[in-house]
């Protein structure tokens, strides 16, 4: 995560796109935490017409994606959310599906627990995903809150992972490449950028050095991607939250590095949205580079978007431009043909089978004993609180842009007197749409003023704005959402007893746009206890629809 966004009010009046002259793409073969630069002998490319940006309009922010033969992977922020660093799977750069965590637990203290603390904002930032071909594992590499780094790996992207190592030291905004010849570097820091090398086994640091200090005309430069390419080494930096530049070095990984501007201030392909910058490049097997960026685009969030890119003569990548901007749309990839269409971000969830799929992220890490799933999830009440942003084990679940709606199929008859059950708009200014279970008797109300400051402390727990008697059982609870760039955007809520008829309930609220939560709105399932525990709800099917 680029924890230095403050500087996104920041701009300055230099030069717009890239700075650089277009180039002719040029046939280079890359190592960093990717497998082979090529695809399978005799592989058929395809592409199918262009693709639009965003690619997806969910909040994936500090992207870093990796291409494993023909499948690519893509990793992103999570700060509090758990389990964290999500990844995605995708076969032409263009349609994603989620294959995994890197992280199952937030295993960094009690606070991640909410256990006397809370870690709003803390947790997972930019971090780092790679391949080792040696061994045929995957590692995660991450800095917790400016303190130790953590290292995870798993024989595929599913896992099992599991913890390798903890070094103590801060690789803040890391950026790790395997090299051509197995060893492992990782690149790091705030403006002042260092490189170091890890033992051959990954648990320990061998050699780290300072290897560039950002001018003061540039200002911040963060969030490191470490490449090798034509044997050159390549550190991407993001200026944090309008451009992004590349130090290039050809006398190996500690340098000296050399700085260009890949692009400032340059116009991009979300309406009202920011610069596209912070993320990764990658090859595909055709030997074409791209860029995953993202937009700031709140209330959503930040969501990638996707450009071509080509390379001059002595070595420097160009992004390619439409119309002097980040183009609204390209011509797909020229890849092989997929093995399978992947699975959709949006559609229905039973909760089949026994576990959660990776769609699903809790807010902190849940009490495991209070949650199961078998053929629909159920949760019993883990805390006793009035306050949503205290309760654990809630589920939260990415909004779809530019507008979607949620819908829960939910059985309360098992609520006891003062539980909380119900579907909001989770961020640090929320709202909801649940049952009331008081005195015996069973209301659906929608609650907003739900509130926290810049420290991300509870200022408000919410005020009942509306409700009607339902009877107890089984209720429809359906939050909608309009998560375009800007100010004033609407989230609705209504419900049903029939799963037919929805009934519209409260006033429209108005979601908040501010860039320093970082994570965008999220739909949230939850449900907490104000008086006891041991009460529980179930939920038959959550469903994510767009218009």
């Amino acid at each position: 995560m680029s924890w230095l966004h403050r500087e996104h009010s920041r701009r300055t009046a230099l030069a717009t796109a890239t700075g650089l002259v277009a180039g002719a793409a040029l046939p280079v073969s890359a190592a960093r935490a990717t497998a082979p630069s090529h695809g399978p002998a005799g592989a058929t490319l395809t592409a199918v017409g262009p693709y639009a940006n965003p690619v997806i309009w969910q909040d994936f922010a500090d992207i870093d994606i990796i291409r494993v033969d023909n499948t690519y992977y893509y990793s992103a922020s999570t700060m509090h959310y758990s389990p964290g660093a999500p990844i995605l799977r995708s076969y032409d750069l263009v349609n994603w599906e989620f294959a995994g965590h890197s992280v199952p637990v937030l295993d960094f203290g009690p606070k991640y627990d909410l256990s006397g603390a809370r870690a709003y904002v803390k947790g997972i930032w930019a971090s780092s995903l790679a391949y080792r071909p040696r061994n045929r594992t995957f590692y995660w590499l991450g800095c917790i809150e400016f303190g130790t780094s953590y290292i995870y790996t798993a024989p595929s992207v599913e896992g099992p992972w599991r913890r390798l190592t903890a070094i103590n030291n801060a690789y803040y905004d890391a950026g790790l490449l395997v090299d051509s010849d197995d060893t492992l570097y990782v690149a790091y820091g705030n403006t002042t950028i260092s490189v170091a090398q890890l033992s051959a086994d990954g648990r320990s640091q061998v050699r780290a050095q300072q290897v560039f200090t950002t001018p003061s005309s540039v200002g911040t430069l963060e969030g490191s991607r470490f490449y090798k390419i034509n044997g050159n080494y390549y550190i991407f930096l993001t200026r944090p939250a309008n451009g992004q530049y590349i130090l290039k070095s050809t006398s190996g990984p500690f340098g000296p590095y050399t700085m260009r501007q890949v692009l400032l201030n340059l116009g991009g392909p979300v309406s009202g949205g920011g610069v596209p910058h912070q993320g990764g490049l990658v090859q595909t097997p055709g030997g074409a580079w791209y860029y995953m960026a993202f937009v700031d685009a709140y209330p959503g969030g930040r969501i990638p978007v996707l450009a071509p890119i080509s390379w001059t003569s002595d070595g420097w990548p160009v992004v390619q431009l439409v119309n002097g901007a980040w183009g609204a749309s390209y011509p797909s990839p020229v890849v092989p043909a997929p093995p399978r269409q992947v699975t959709p971000l949006t559609g229905v969830d039973t909760f089949d089978g026994t576990v959660l799929k990776p769609k699903w992220e809790w807010n902190h890490n849940p009490d495991t004993t209070k949650w199961s799933v078998d053929n629909g999830l159920t949760l019993r009440t883990a805390t006793v609180t009035n306050d949503l942003y205290w309760a654990r084990n809630t589920l939260t679940h990415r909004i779809q842009g530019p507008t979607s709606t949620a819908t829960v199929q939910l059985d309360h008859s098992a609520m006891r007197d003062g539980d909380r059950a119900g579907l909001a708009l989770l961020r640090d200014s929320s709202a909801w749409i649940g049952v009331k279970r008081d005195g015996g008797a069973t209301r659906v109300t929608m609650v907003n003023g739900l509130t926290m400051d810049g420290n991300w402390n509870t200022t408000g727990t919410g005020t009942e704005v509306a409700s009607a008697t339902v009877p107890s059982g089984r209720i429809w609870l359906r939050a909608t959402a309009d998560i375009r760039p800007g100010a004033g955007r609407p989230g609705t809520f209504s419900y049903s007893t029939d799963g037919v008829n929805f009934i519209r309930l409260g006033p429209s609220f108005t979601m908040g746009n501010d860039w320093r939560f970082f994570m965008g709105y999220r739909y949230a399932i939850f449900n907490y206890a104000t008086q006891a525990l041991g009460g529980s709800v179930k939920v038959a099917r959550f469903e994510l629809s767009t218009p």
